[in-house]
């Protein structure tokens, strides 16, 4: 807690979130206000931490879901807590705004006109967070999957052809594998994959070693994998694609929200990104591609937008990014990841993606030394930095079991299950896993309830046999 620290508050009322301001009087208590009038002083159903001296507003989950929420770096049905996002969305969806309630892009109507500047301005501040060298290099998806799929549909059925090899990681998420799986069995392209080395990191050596001048077409790569927590190479694995004059992807949903990302920097062709997993809206996405590719690549999907001119017998279609937005977008969905970006740019990514780095070494330190525990992915070190997450089993427990047993008796939210990683959890030796994720509103002491909660359930399950 900071002490006077000027806050924003919301809760959750009668189907939509009313929210004021607030100031910080003491460690178990906050000042409320809503529209300049006090309300209360000492509400107890707000959680709120502190990173760096930075205050941050968490809603009341007792009327959600259990209040202690761990879990944020997920694949599906979770999502990351929007600290003051929710403020910003009730303001722009929860209230008449009629900027929102207008389709683009009618000039005639100022409401139109509005909500055309703020999407577009949304688009600049994802192009200026990730260094895109123009904002026309940034195209808004519904999230990252479909994202990839646009690169597999368009850029793919125009450039793969049999023969031709597209190396993968077998650490991959779901979505990186099986639209090119889709492909392949369309075009006769093969797939190659890299399997992990004794420290279960993506062998990047093997990765060089299966790149070919004469087949190699494309590189698929996470930049953070999901369950083993490893950061891979992206800038030199991008230079060795581009010396066999093959392109690259990266999926970037677990290191945009959590360390800075510099396209240029790293020379790939393609990155994609979730909005909900960077204190954003679902239902919004991004993809990044290189002007020069874009502008080769035909329509992902047909209708409105996406023309320039339609006749009878055929349709010229407008420049990229338009060319890839058919139909009505996600207004304010891409509004309010712009305005996420906002926060966390003003927070500032190094400064989280080193704090993180601390509370990824305290979560694993802390984790490792309880008895039966198997963490899977690389052991920190001076030179190996893990995300902010541990996959891990019991032995003998069901990592469902585990979760359920944290959620339900001490109000701890992890994950279990496959992770939409089942080639990589089939590598390990395992069908499932439990995993603890953290992102920059949580604390040490957010480890150290989880800790005593996992030990006490492992206990508790230990008891039986």
């Amino acid at each position: 807690m900071v002490l006077g620290a000027v806050v924003q508050w919301w809760l959750w009322s009668s189907e939509m979130w009313v929210s004021g301001g607030g100031v910080v009087t003491s460690n178990e208590k906050v000042e409320l206000y809503e529209e300049g009038r006090f309300l209360v002083e000492g509400y107890t159903g707000i959680t709120m931490m502190a990173m760096e001296g930075v205050v941050l507003k968490l809603p009341s989950f007792s009327q959600l879901v259990n209040p202690n929420y761990f879990s944020n770096r997920t694949s599906r049905n979770s999502v990351s807590i929007s600290p003051n996002l929710l403020l910003l969305l009730r303001q722009l969806l929860f209230r008449p705004h009629p900027f929102l309630s207008a389709t683009q892009p009618d000039p005639i109507l100022k409401s139109s006109t509005r909500a055309t500047d703020e999407y577009e301005m949304a688009r600049r501040k994802v192009a200026a967070f990730v260094n895109a060298s123009e904002s026309s290099e940034i195209v808004f998806t519904r999230n990252a999957t479909e994202a990839i799929n646009l690169i597999a549909y368009s850029w793919g059925f125009s450039n793969l052809k049999a023969g031709d090899e597209i190396v993968v990681t077998i650490a991959e998420h779901h979505s990186a594998i099986v639209p090119w799986q889709i492909l392949s069995e369309k075009t006769g392209a093969v797939l190659k994959f890299v399997s992990l080395t004794e420290d279960e990191v993506p062998d990047t050596k093997m990765l060089q070693d299966l790149l070919s001048k004469k087949k190699t077409k494309l590189v698929v790569v996470h930049h953070v994998s999901n369950v083993l927590a490893s950061v891979l190479p992206i800038k030199d694995i991008a230079k060795w694609a581009h010396d066999v004059g093959a392109r690259i992807l990266v999926d970037a949903c677990q290191s945009v929200p959590h360390m800075a990302v510099d396209v240029q920097n790293l020379g790939v062709d393609f990155l994609v990104a979730s909005s909900h997993k960077m204190c954003a809206p679902t239902g919004v996405g991004f993809l990044y591609g290189k002007s020069e590719l874009l502008a080769a690549m035909p329509p992902f999907l047909g209708g409105g937008e996406m023309i320039s001119d339609v006749f009878l017998d055929h349709s010229t279609y407008a420049d990229p990014p338009s060319r890839f937005e058919a139909g009505t977008p996600a207004i304010g969905e891409a509004i309010g990841l712009g305005s996420a970006i906002d926060y966390l740019s003003q927070i500032g990514m190094q400064k989280i993606h080193d704090y993180e780095v601390e509370l990824a070494n305290y979560l694993y330190e802390n984790l490792h030394t309880i008895p039966g525990v198997r963490i899977y992915g690389p052991a920190p070190s001076q030179t190996v930095h893990r995300a902010a997450l541990c996959s891990f089993n019991v032995e003998g427990l069901h990592p469902t079991d585990i979760a359920t047993f944290l959620d339900q008796q001490h109000g701890v939210a992890i994950r279990s299950g496959h992770h939409c990683a089942q080639p990589l959890h089939r590598c390990l030796g395992i069908n499932a896993s439990a995993r603890a994720s953290l992102y920059f509103y949580n604390t040490k002491e957010d480890v150290d309830d989880f800790i005593r909660a996992l030990v006490d359930t492992i206990a508790f399950f230990t008891s039986f046999k």
